[in-house]
């Protein structure tokens, strides 16, 4: 599905009467823990401070309960910045997970991919003693963040390299991320060119386009206040994805909402997405 869409009106995919499900979700108690180490003792062991500092997450889950979804969260901040959050999806009955990752200067590419993915496969191989179910594991960020779930869940080497496969991923949910190489990796790597000159290669999530992987919803501000190309590219990789045969494409241009505002906007469509695809796959 394609969709231009403004932010009046959206409400609708969350409105309605209260089931009795979102009655039971309302009564959740919510835990929380923190700084929890990503990788594994052997990594640890041979990682520098900075791979260290950087390799922690934070989660937050609904207590007594089984079975829920997982969101994990990569913030943004052109891959040089920002540091872990959650999203504005608490109360929700699902667990919500915020990942550092490791920043240039200071780290060079593939480092933060190495991250996110380590992260990625950190939550599938324990969300379930917090009660989650591992087929529902979501990943999705904003802008940069939304740069790294997008390549983590198409390009099968970064789970791979954790034995784990990316179609085991509930779905992608990415909100204003670049879909060409990310500005960052391309100064990184030696490119001199002007920074809105695309470039398709293994560092760009269009590269790994493709039919099998998991569900995705591309989530933009309006064209005329977002970040120049980047709804253009969203809107490239949907269009390409659904002509490759994916079965469960969305993409939503959010206008009056600008590369800052439509992470906050995308929560209304992040809900009913994954409320969907679970639905969809069977899991829910």
């Amino acid at each position: 599905m394609i969709f231009r869409a403004v932010l009046i009106g959206m409400g609708c995919l969350l409105s309605g009467s209260a089931s009795l499900a979102e009655s039971a979700v309302a009564k959740l108690e919510y835990g929380t823990e923190n700084n929890i180490a990503y990788y594994d003792a052997a990594t640890l062991a041979r990682a520098d401070g900075y791979q260290k500092e950087q390799g922690k997450l934070d989660v937050y889950y609904p207590k007594g309960t089984k079975g829920f979804a997982t969101v994990v969260w990569f913030h943004g901040g052109g891959l040089t910045g920002g540091s872990r959050y959650f999203p504005n999806l608490k109360d929700q009955g699902v667990a919500l997970v915020a990942a550092s990752y490791r920043l240039a200067p200071k780290a060079q590419p593939p480092a933060y991919l190495e991250d996110s993915a380590a992260a990625v496969a950190w939550v599938i191989k324990n969300i379930e003693r917090y009660g989650g179910d591992p087929k529902k594991v979501f990943v999705s960020g904003h802008s940069a963040g939304a740069y790294l779930a997008t390549m983590i869940a198409m390009d099968p080497k970064w789970l791979g390299a954790h034995k784990l496969s990316n179609q085991s991923l509930a779905g992608v949910i990415a909100v204003s991320g670049q879909m060409t190489s990310h500005f960052t990796v391309k100064k990184q790597r030696g490119d001199k060119g002007p920074e809105l000159r695309p470039i398709i290669d293994e560092y760009a999530p269009l590269y790994h386009a493709a039919n099998k992987f998991p569900p995705i919803c591309l989530i933009v501000g309006g064209r005329d206040i977002e970040f120049k190309s980047r709804v253009e590219e969203n809107e490239l990789m949907a269009v390409t994805l659904r002509n490759l045969g994916h079965k469960s494409v969305e993409f939503y241009e959010m206008a009056g909402l600008d590369h800052g505002t439509v992470e906050q906007g995308a929560m209304i469509i992040m809900r009913g997405f994954m409320q969907r695809t679970l639905q969809g796959s069977g899991n829910e």
